[in-house]
Order: C-alpha cells, then structure tokens, then sequence
C-alpha cells in the first residue's frame, strides 16, 4: 500500500481588529518562524483592519495627491510587498493571511493561489452565495468582486492572501478602481444574501473550506 503522509497542521490565530501595518509586522515574525520550522509552523492568521488602501509591487509610487486624496477620507495608506494593485480592506472583511511553507503542500505558486480562490468559492457556498473565478484573479459574482486575492511568496514561504467582503462598507471601493480592472465593482456576501453576513458567521466556513482544499488540520483556541 502506498505510504499515507500525515496532513500538515496549520495554526489558527485570531488577531481581531488589527492596524496594517501592525499586521505586517505579525505576519513577518511567523514567516520567520515557518522557515525556522519552529513547531506546528504553518500558521492561518484572521483579522479585520481599520479602514486602509493599499497598493500592490507593481503600484508603488502612486501621484503623492492621489494618496492624500484617500487619506482625506478617514484611511491609512500602505504601499503592500504583495502582488496585485490597489484595494480597500476595512472593517466587516475576513482577512485570511496564511503563513505556509509549500514545501510541505506543493510547490507551486499557481496551485496556491487556484487553492485560496477554490477556499473562498466553497465559503460563499457554505453561506448560500454563488461565486466563481475569472480571467481576473479572485474571486466573482458576476462582474463584482466578493474576494480580493494578493499573496507574496518567497521561498516558498506564503503571506498575504486573501480578503472576503462579509458587511463591508462597499463605498470605500467607490474611491478607488479596484485593483486597477475599470468597468468592474464589488460586492459582500450581506448584498448578495440581502441580510448581514458578520465576519464571524463567515468564519466557520472559511476554516472548514480551507481544511478541505489544502488537506490540512487546523489547530487553535475556538476550533
């Protein structure tokens, strides 16, 4: 019989309610820990921001007017080591960061990201929301946006990843062209149920969907 490896064990950690760039600071010291190989390693870090743009690698250096007139509106601004271009993350959006060394998954970048869309579709499910991808990445209903998607991934060390409008505030996205695709908008899984959708009603089939399409266990207070 062929050998049955044990699925990788991935931490959940609950941040809460968390700054950018306070974010980017956590999310480094378990990048750190995952290539050290300190323990169970791969971490799924979950939270919310306070009301931020941020920009891609391939946006830095934006008009300085550009990122004043955004600041003006009650938002930080952050230029992002992520790819991707510029989107809002805000209160009422599930931040999922997962901080995995592929090695142990599969390395390979595109299956990475095809695994975090097939995530989010099977959440949106789980909460009666048909959603798919398209030629764009992330993930879609219809021609707006539920799941935004940028990762970065060095060594095969992932950070970043994925953010799911649960009762976003969807006016901030209209500030903005959302990752830089005109003609397009977006939209929570609260507009498309026509009811709210918390963050922490989405949670449960974040992590169960996430289970599934990465083959792993999930470790963590609150499991």
């Amino acid at each position: 019989m062929p050998t049955q490896w044990p699925r990788p064990l991935v931490e959940v950690v609950r941040l809460g309610l968390l700054p950018y760039g306070e974010a980017l600071r956590v999310q480094e010291a378990y990048v750190g820990r995952c290539r050290a190989g300190a323990g169970a390693s791969h971490a799924l870090l979950l939270c919310q921001h306070p009301p931020v743009y941020t920009t891609g690698i391939r946006q830095k250096g934006r008009p300085p007017a550009e990122l004043e007139r955004l600041r003006l509106l009650g938002a930080q601004v952050h230029n992002a080591d992520r790819g991707g271009l510029i989107t809002f993350h805000g209160p009422g959006q599930l931040l999922c960061y997962p901080v995995l060394h592929l090695a142990a998954f599969k390395r390979s970048v595109r299956w990475y990201v095809s695994q975090l869309e097939q995530t989010a579709i099977s959440a949106c499910a789980g909460l009666g929301v048909e959603a798919s991808t398209s030629p764009h990445t992330g993930v879609w209903v219809g021609d707006n946006k539920i799941c935004a998607i940028g990762i970065r991934c060095s060594r095969y060390v992932t950070s970043h990843g994925l953010a799911l409008n649960c009762d976003t505030d969807l006016a901030w996205f209209g500030h903005i062209v959302p990752c830089g695709l005109e003609g397009k908008g977006a939209t929570s899984l609260s507009a498309e149920r026509g009811r709210r959708v918390t963050v922490d009603e989405a949670v449960p089939h974040v992590l169960r969907a996430f289970a599934r399409h990465f083959r792993c266990r999930l470790l963590g207070d609150g499991l």
